[in-house]
C-alpha cells in the first residue's frame, strides 16, 4: 500500500489530482500515475527513463555508488564465491540453491544441452557469411517448433522445463553458429564438462582433435557467463517482458530480447572495444586518440569507458579485469599489439584527471572484449555470447511477469501529426 501522496495540479483546475507514491525495499519513491487515463491524460516519457513498468524482486542496480545485487545478493560476493548456473538458479528461484538443488539443477542443464537434430538444418538455410546474431535469432525462435511439450506459459512446470531448456541449449546453438561460419562440423556437447567448458570444447575442439579445456580459461568464460546474467530492465529485458505480455512462447520472446540485444547501443559494446582499438591502429597514436575523446567537437568516441547506468564505476568490471589479467598471463599474451593497447589505455583512464572527473572508468565491456579476442573467439560473436550469459535474466524476468499480474504492454504517444482532414476531391 501507498504511505505517502503527490498532488498534480493541472492549469485550468481548480481540483488537484492524488496519485499513490510507492515505496521500494531500497532505491527511488514511484508515484503511480494509472489514474491519470480516466482524466483522459497520461504522462510523456521517451525512452521509459522514467517510467516503472513492472514492480520486480530479481536485480537491484544503483548507478551512482556503483552497486549490483541479484536477489539481493552483491555481483562481486557472487563472482567470487558462486559460479554462472548457481547464479542462474538464484535469478529463477529467488534462494541459492542447497547442496542438492544445485547438483540436480546442474544435472537437469546437462541433460538438455542436445538440440534436435533436425534443427542442423536449419542452419544450411543461412548464408555462411551470415551475422552470428541474425543465425541466432532465427534458431531460437525456430525452438518452440521442437519442444510444445513446454509451451502454455499458464503451467508453471511447462515454464520451468522452458527455462532450463534454454540456459541449457543457448551455448550449444552460440557454438553451433560459429562452426557453421567457419565450415567446420558441429561439436555435440559433452555432459561430463561443466557448462563453461563444455561451451569452448564445442567452440574449438573437432572431430580430429579433442584437446583439454584450460581451467583459467574455463574459469574466465564462467564469469563473462555469470557478470552478464541479468542488468535489471535494460531494452533486451524491457523486449523479452513486452513480447511476453502478449502470451508469445517463451522462446519467441528469448529470440525477440536477442534481436534488441543485437543494436550497437546495447548488445554490441564489447564489439566496439575491438573496433575503437583498430580504429588507433598502434600504441604511438594512443596520445592522438585521447585528445580526440576529449574535444566535445570530435566524434571519435572512448568505447569501453564509463556507463549510462554506472555513474562511478562498474561493480562487475573490477571482476573481469582480474580475470583478464588471468587470461592473458595463461596465454602469454601480454605482448600481443592490441591487448598491450588496451592495456595502456586502461592505464590512462584510470590515471587521467579528466576521464577520473566524468566516471569515465573501464567498464565490463572494455575487458569482456579483451577476454574474448585472446580466447580466440571472432569480435562478430561477442554479442551471442552476451547472449548466452543473459538468458537466465531474461527468462528469470518473463517468468516473474507470467507468474504474477500482468497487463499485456501498450505505451501510449504525443501525437503530433494532422487533425482529421478530409480526402480532396
Amino acid at each position: 500500500m501507498a504511505d505517502k501522496k503527490a498532488y498534480l495540479k493541472i492549469d485550468g483546475s481548480d481540483e488537484s489530482l492524488e496519485l499513490p507514491i510507492y515505496e521500494g525495499t531500497i532505491g527511488p519513491d514511484v508515484i503511480d500515475v494509472r489514474s491519470l487515463t480516466a482524466q483522459g491524460k497520461f504522462t510523456y516519457d521517451p525512452g521509459f527513463v522514467s517510467t516503472a513498468a513492472c514492480d520486480s524482486k530479481i536485480t537491484y542496480i544503483d548507478g551512482g555508488k556503483g552497486v549490483l545485487l541479484h536477489r539481493g545478493y552483491p555481483i562481486e560476493q557472487l563472482a567470487d564465491k558462486s559460479d554462472f548456473l548457481e547464479v542462474s538458479f538464484l535469478l529463477l528461484h529467488g534462494e541459492l540453491p542447497t547442496k542438492e538443488e544445485k547438483e540436480e539443477f546442474v544435472k537437469t542443464i546437462g541433460s538438455h544441452t542436445m538440440v534436435n537434430e533436425q534443427l542442423a538444418s536449419f542452419f544450411k538455410g543461412f548464408r555462411r557469411d551470415a551475422h552470428p546474431m541474425a543465425v541466432m535469432c532465427g534458431v531460437v525462435g525456430a525452438l518452440s517448433a521442437f519442444y510444445h511439450d513446454s509451451l502454455d506459459i499458464t503451467n508453471a512446470k511447462h515454464r520451468e522445463i522452458a527455462a532450463h531448456r534454454l540456459i541449457a541449449k543457448m551455448p550449444t546453438l552460440a557454438a553451433m553458429v560459429y562452426k557453421y561460419n567457419i565450415g567446420q562440423p558441429f561439436m555435440y556437447p559433452r555432459n561430463d564438462l561443466s557448462y563453461s567448458e563444455n561451451f569452448l570444447h564445442m567452440m574449438f575442439n573437432t572431430p580430429c582433435e579433442q584437446k583439454p579445456i584450460s581451467p583459467v580459461l574455463a574459469n574466465a568464460m564462467d564469469k563473462v557467463f555469470l557478470l552478464h546474467a541479468d542488468h535489471e530492465q535494460n531494452a533486451s529485458t524491457s523486449t523479452v517482458r513486452m513480447a511476453g505480455s502478449t502470451g508469445a512462447n517463451p522462446f519467441a520472446c528469448i529470440a525477440a530480447g536477442i534481436a534488441a540485444l543485437w543494436g550497437p547501443a546495447h548488445g554490441g559494446a564489447n564489439e566496439a572495444v575491438l573496433k575503437m582499438l583498430a580504429e588507433i591502429g598502434d600504441e604511438s597514436r594512443i596520445d592522438e586518440f585521447m585528445a580526440k575523446a576529449k574535444d566535445k567537437s570530435d566524434p571519435f568516441r572512448l568505447m569501453g569507458f564509463g556507463h549510462r547506468v554506472y555513474k562511478s564505476y562498474d561493480p562487475r568490471a573490477v571482476v573481469m579485469k582480474k580475470c583478464c589479467d588471468e587470461v592473458l598471463l595463461e596465454l602469454g599474451l601480454q605482448d600481443d599489439p592490441m591487448l598491450k593497447m588496451a592495456m595502456k589505455l586502461e592505464k590512462i583512464a584510470l590515471e587521467d584527471e579528466y576521464f577520473k572527473a566524468r566516471g569515465l572508468y573501464p567498464n565490463v565491456d572494455f575487458y569482456s572484449g579483451i577476454i574474448l579476442k585472446a580466447i580466440g573467439i571472432p569480435t562478430e560473436l561477442f554479442t551471442v555470447i552476451f547472449a548466452t550469459g543473459r538468458t537466465p535474466g531474461w527468462i528469470a524476468h518473463w517468468n516473474e511477469m507470467i507468474g504474477g499480474d500482468y497487463r499485456i504492454a501498450r505505451p501510449r504517444q504525443l501525437y503530433t501529426g494532422h487533425a482529421k482532414r478530409d480526402y480532396p476531391g
